[in-house]
């Protein structure tokens, strides 16, 4: 989402200023250039030379420091930003840029600027109850601007209330959803997606349960892949070792028979479906109400066949593209071509499970992707992410034919 986005990032004279140092590194790992305007006040809480050797870039305090004497450095920086954020921004910063006020580098860079604005309060609590911020706040909503609540806490006065910098990943996360809100050509904007993810369940007693290895990496990596290209995704997982993917509804299962129930109830709204969930095949015929005591003697469980949803949905589809995952361990392409006409899918993604570098629990994954009227689509090995993109890319291939 944030790949090769230019965001230029203000931080001002607050406490929270040395917070800003992991945002501006987690905006670079999420694939922003990033350079850094300080002002004065804010040089007292965190240095320049910390923010130039994570931006890679020279850090702008001084508006008469001209870095490069072909430019004029705030209206170059101004120009070049895709995305401003302010963070932290003070209640002082709030009220000049709400008056067009511009007397130092910071303040004379956005008052240039015409990409979109992102400010991050963060100040003691009846700074910002103040009659005056709260004025401020309204004019620069007003102006177009966009503001993120700050976060209720324990505040470095020695009290709790409103007004803390939130945590930089949710900055990052808001971010995100405020830009995919703001972009209105993306290839799968007003496009419904179902994905599934992780090992469902099956119960043997209370305390007791049958699963696999799936960790529901690949299935979240594919609902942010569907997300970050415009769909609306609603994920239904069975892994709960995973942070909900911001933008995307979440719905929670254990077992194959609960994930059947939850695919349905999206199935008639739903453009593609994509089973990326390890499913389980059997389920315990009888599940014990208390546990089951440890005896002398062997232990028999009748298991009886879960419902397959993948083959179901491939019976009753209308409009739907169908996406399902063969996880495998030998004779890969024979078993994804088969499920692929037995299942009625529009694609099957099959890998090799028994590979070091792919399947349950990695970070990485190697996948060929089969369809019904295409030759097969090799994707080497990357990260989960990386294989989540070129499969949504491939399934927005062959839903422009």
């Amino acid at each position: 989402m944030l790949k090769g986005k230019k965001i230029a990032v203000y931080i001002t004279g607050g406490i929270a200023a040395y917070k800003s140092a992991d945002l501006v590194r987690r905006l670079i790992k999420e694939g922003a250039e990033v350079k850094v305007a300080m002002t004065s006040a804010a040089t007292e809480f965190i240095t320049p030379y910390t923010l130039q050797i994570l931006s890679k870039h020279d850090v702008y305090t001084d508006i008469f420091d001209e870095k490069d004497s072909a430019n004029v450095s705030h209206i170059h920086l101004a120009d070049w930003s895709e995305l401003a954020v302010v963070a932290p921004a003070t209640a002082n910063i709030m009220a000049k840029m709400a008056n067009g006020i511009a007397d130092d580098f910071a303040t004379t860079t956005l008052l240039a600027t015409t990409a979109p604005i992102f400010i991050v309060p963060a100040m003691n609590t009846h700074m910002l109850g103040n009659a005056a911020t709260v004025r401020n706040w309204k004019q620069l909503e007003e102006d177009g601007h966009f503001i993120m609540e700050p976060d209720t806490g324990f505040l470095a006065e020695g009290y709790e209330g409103k007004g803390r910098f939130p945590e930089p990943e949710n900055i990052v996360e808001t971010i995100q959803s405020f830009l995919l809100r703001n972009q209105q050509d993306l290839p799968l904007t007003g496009k419904k997606f179902v994905v599934t993810a992780g090992g469902t369940k099956e119960r043997l007693d209370p305390v007791r349960y049958i699963t696999n290895d799936s960790s529901g990496k690949m299935g979240y990596s594919l609902a942010i892949a569907a997300r970050n290209m415009g769909a609306d995704v609603t994920l239904v997982s069975a892994s709960d070792n995973l942070e909900t993917p911001f933008g995307v509804q979440m719905v929670s299962v254990d077992s194959a028979g609960q994930m059947y129930e939850a695919v349905f109830k999206e199935f008639e709204q739903a453009d593609v479906i994509i089973m990326a969930a390890a499913v389980s095949d059997y389920t315990p015929k009888n599940q014990a109400k208390q546990k089951i005591k440890k005896s002398e003697e062997d232990l028999t469980i009748f298991l009886a066949k879960t419902k397959d949803i993948l083959a179901t949905m491939g019976q009753k589809k209308t409009h739907q593209f169908l996406v399902g995952f063969a996880a495998e361990t030998h004779d890969v392409a024979k078993y994804a071509k088969g499920k692929l006409e037995k299942k009625k899918a529009d694609m099957i993604v099959a890998n090799d499970v028994s590979k070091p570098h792919a399947g349950f629990n990695k970070d990485t994954n190697e996948v060929t992707i089969f369809s019904t009227d295409e030759e097969p689509v090799e994707v080497s090995v990357r990260t989960k992410k990386e294989v989540a993109e070129e499969i949504i890319q491939q399934v927005i291939k062959k839903m422009s034919k």
